[in-house]
């Protein structure tokens, strides 16, 4: 009992250490019983088929923390000496909390207002291309919006410091923040930046275009500030810098529209007549969903010593279609020749490969 009168006693060395301690205790306590009651409504929010709710909850999460932190330092004021350098910064986390929960109001906010119309945008449509267009434009407009309210906020926490002020204000100096980040646009990580704006404009790529980079053939899944996912048809992921679709050439097999021609190349014999794999072909096509009913054909394309290629021109709505359809045309002509005309495929017998002479001999 003496112990605690002495503690409490205010001309006692061990005052202000107690009722900060105190305060240190409470703030975490209620710290984790807000985030308990929060981890519970966000447990019911997802359980209905609105999303208000989750935006709602998502949105006072954070703020509520600087607001139990404000009402403590209120109740607490009192009992602390003011004129210490731990007054100081505890007043100083105050406002470098509600700072921050200003500021995550307003990221949430935007966050929430992009979601809202890239949700009205259909990319499931066989005939995608606008859809995509807006979303790509939305989706590199929010992630550079949100960059600037980040550096916009992390420059009035800086202020508050007085030793940092100086370092707050140039961030926000008549210049502007874009001022300051093209001052700085040599560096490669600020550069990505500003290559991920130009994409976002002039649209070299676009989310669900089908592509072919680094050899590989994949779809565009993401696009960041920074970097762009790329998932390949075995459902690996391409990690690419933003910078790379600005300075190298790819493929994109979906720039203008979705619609595709595909190939499949056959080396048959000279004797191979060509009309009954014109008749097989069209048999083939409609009877297969993937064929959008624009483009089929047979041509010979090139004459070697032994044998001719042929190629088989088919079309469809979208590149995964096809695939599908090339590999059906492929199997099914392949089984036609075998079956009616057999021996007809390309053979290079022994006494017609040409012996190796080393030179000199």
């Amino acid at each position: 009992m003496d112990l605690i009168k002495e503690l409490m006693h205010k001309d006692s060395e061990w005052y202000f250490v107690f009722i900060y301690l105190i305060f240190i205790v409470l703030f975490a306590v209620l710290s984790f019983i807000s985030n308990y009651i929060f981890k519970i409504l966000t447990a019911r929010a997802k359980r209905s088929k609105s999303t208000i709710d989750d935006f709602i909850i998502r949105l006072f999460k954070v703020p509520s923390i600087w607001l139990i932190f404000t009402i403590l330092l209120n109740i607490f004021s009192s009992m602390l000496n003011k004129r210490t350098q731990l007054y100081e910064i505890t007043q100083k986390l105050g406002q470098v909390l509600l700072i921050f929960a200003i500021g995550w109001l307003v990221i949430q906010t935007i966050r929430a207002l992009f979601h809202y119309f890239q949700k009205k945008l259909d990319v499931d449509q066989p005939d995608n291309l606008s859809a995509r267009s807006r979303l790509t434009r939305l989706n590199m407009l929010e992630k550079v919006l949100l960059v600037a309210v980040i550096v916009v906020f992390l420059s009035i926490a800086l202020m508050t410091f007085e030793t940092f002020k100086g370092l707050g204000v140039s961030l926000l100096a008549s210049a502007g923040v874009m001022g300051i980040v093209v001052g700085l646009a040599a560096q490669r990580s600020v550069g990505q930046i500003f290559s991920g704006a130009q994409i976002a404009i002039t649209q070299p790529i676009r989310l669900d275009d089908v592509v072919v980079i680094e050899g590989e053939w994949g779809r565009i899944e993401e696009i960041n500030i920074t970097y762009v996912v790329v998932r390949i048809w075995d459902e690996r992921r391409l990690i690419v810098p933003i910078d790379y679709f600005l300075n190298n050439p790819i493929q994109s097999w979906t720039r203008t529209s979705s619609n595709i021609l595909g190939t499949v190349f056959l080396y048959v014999a000279y004797s191979l007549p060509l009309e009954p794999l014109r008749d097989k072909l069209i048999e083939i096509v409609n009877n297969d969903s993937n064929w959008d009913g624009r483009v089929q054909n047979i041509q010979v394309t090139d004459s070697k010593e032994w044998y001719k290629e042929i190629r088989i021109l088919v079309s469809s709505s979208d590149s995964s279609k096809n695939w599908d359809l090339r590999v059906n045309v492929r199997e099914q002509l392949i089984d036609f020749i075998n079956e009616f005309y057999p021996d007809s495929f390309a053979k290079i017998t022994a006494d017609k490969l040409v012996p190796y002479t080393p030179k000199g001999e």
